[in-house]
């Protein structure tokens, strides 16, 4: 079982979803960096897929990557921003990855004929799997996904009860977040929903510490003392989690809540200053821009604000940098298509096209991506957003009429974006891309090493096609410049010559951006379009 030193930190939700359970962590996390304690973080979810990889954005959001590879919920993406865990593939469990083992092992013959059940199989992969190894880390923050009381989650639950048994009681903190909805007609806050999903915690055995209480307006001490008598949480366990108008503001929320302390005091570890002043740093930044400025990012998956998640994060971290406040234009491709995108994008002062899978709004992603280059607007194509503005240079500057990715068509005269040679004889599709951190060599004299301020970086991947190098000295002689590749020779890099600012990369840098640390390449755009 695990380290019986380490304290470990379990974030549950009840009454419903997209409560903020992962920003939650995520602020304890960095609460606890901020007063000198190691800490990391792992993300449980009930579902049956092995990764979110083949999840629909729509769905899902976006797919978050870590550094080796894994493809994980976006919720890793809140935890990587907000502090300093190295987090791998060992931090993202799903459902599907615990049956997948204990079927594996059956079919091994590992279990000697048992009878293989929920309880003590599942549970006890569960408890294995919320171990830490390293030695160094003071506490790990668990975050389980859904509600109390979803079917899918009971195991979870049930190996939760038991991990505390296992580890002594002493070393567990339970965290439950719950809606205080606001009844207008009635103008008041109503604790109902609260209790009853503490109750039902409470008969799966797990009896919280403390209740984080997501509400659109303040509440009372007379709530405080209510929902402490029901939900036996001491009063100093009640936290008032608000509706902030910026996530960064959610970690100074809580340590004046007296979250900081409550931990500090119930793992007695007495005493210690927590530093806010990076976070500060960042709000002051937030509410007092020297100027505003709009970039119009032109996606498939515009509706959904999770799935374009670290993109619109790593715009506003670029925005902190420059001192401007940011107004996104989320531009729909499919509109793009059909409008006139010179009106579409009269008002933005950069574009940005993220990454995505698929032939849906390409034609309104290459019509931005055109109008961005024809009029001298600082443009940031991200991984399809890079394949794209070679499509649109191939046809429109080197009139390769036809030109394509052999995603969109396969017979196409002119694959300026092909499959990489290793995925042609793939036939899976979940886990089988290009994924994970790679190195990359950049022309010293480009905009991208200017950015870096280096020449040398090494960024986080998700693709299956690529830029196809047969085409690289027919276009750049035309006015395109190569200025990122790896030690294979995969283009990784693009920009054009003769504007203001045109960077398309291959990889994602998005996932590597810090509210304190804003990605250079975002920074550079940013200070691009503010000029």
């Amino acid at each position: 079982m695990g380290d019986i030193h380490m304290k470990y930190i379990f974030v549950t939700g009840g009454v419903v979803s997209s409560l903020g359970k992962g920003l939650t962590a995520a602020s304890l996390g960095a609460l606890l960096e901020s007063s000198g304690l190691r800490i990391t973080l792992k993300k449980f979810d009930p579902y049956l897929n092995v990764d979110p990889g083949t999840m629909s954005p729509f769905q899902h959001g976006e797919v978050y990557v870590l550094d080796d590879g894994a493809e994980t919920d976006l919720d890793l993406g809140h935890y990587e921003r907000f502090t300093h865990a190295q987090l791998t593939r060992r931090n993202s469990v799903s459902s599907g990855q615990i049956y997948e083992t204990i079927l594996r092992r059956e079919r091994n013959g590992d279990y000697l004929g048992e009878t293989v059940q929920v309880i003590p199989h599942i549970t006890s992969e569960i408890k294995r799997q919320f171990t830490v190894e390293d030695k160094d880390i003071d506490v790990t923050i668990i975050e389980l996904g859904g509600t109390v009381g979803d079917m899918e989650s009971m195991p979870f639950f049930e190996a939760m009860r038991q991990f505390a048994l296992d580890i002594g009681l002493q070393n567990i903190l339970f965290v439950h977040v719950a809606l205080l909805p606001y009844i207008r007609t009635a103008d008041e806050v109503k604790t109902k929903p609260a209790q009853q999903s503490v109750t039902l915690l409470r008969s799966l055995g797990i009896q919280p510490h403390m209740l984080m209480c997501r509400t659109e307006k303040r509440i009372t001490d007379e709530i405080r003392q209510k929902l402490s008598l029901f939900c036996n949480v001491p009063v100093d366990g009640i936290v008032e989690e608000l509706d902030v108008s910026s996530i960064y503001e959610v970690p100074p929320m809580l340590h004046n809540e007296g979250v900081s302390q409550f931990i500090l005091r119930y793992f007695s570890w007495g005493d210690r200053s927590c530093d806010l002043g990076p976070w500060m740093d960042v709000i002051g930044k937030i509410r007092k821009p020297k100027k505003r400025i709009s970039i119009a990012l032109v996606g498939k998956y515009v509706e959904l604000q999770d799935s374009y998640k670290s993109v619109y994060e790593a715009l506003l971290h670029g925005a902190i940098a420059n001192g401007c406040s940011l107004d996104v234009m989320r531009v729909d491709a499919e509109m793009a298509e059909r409008e006139d995108v010179r009106g579409l994008l009269r008002d933005c002062s950069g574009i940005i096209v993220p990454g995505g899978f698929g032939n849906r709004g390409i034609a309104g992603m290459l019509n931005a991506i055109r109008h961005g280059r024809e009029n001298n607007i600082p443009f940031l194509g991200i991984c399809l957003g890079m394949q794209l503005a070679a499509i649109e240079f191939a046809r429109n500057v080197a009139h390769l009429e036809g030109a394509n990715s052999t995603e969109f068509d396969g017979d196409t005269p002119f694959p300026v974006i092909s499959l990489m040679d290793e995925q042609n004889a793939i036939t899976k599709v979940g886990g089988t891309m290009r994924l994970g951190a790679y190195e990359c060599s950049l022309i010293p004299s480009s905009h991208t090493a200017e950015a870096y301020n280096c020449t040398t970086i090494r960024e986080r991947h998700r693709h299956r096609y690529e830029f196809n190098g047969s085409y690289g000295d027919q276009l750049e002689a035309l006015g395109m410049a190569i200025v990122g590749t790896n030690s294979r020779g995969l283009i990784e890099a693009i920009e054009v010559k003769n504007h203001p600012w045109y960077v398309g990369v291959q990889f994602h840098p998005e996932f590597k951006s810090k509210p304190h640390v804003p990605h250079p390449l975002f920074a550079a755009f940013i200070r691009a379009s503010n000029q």
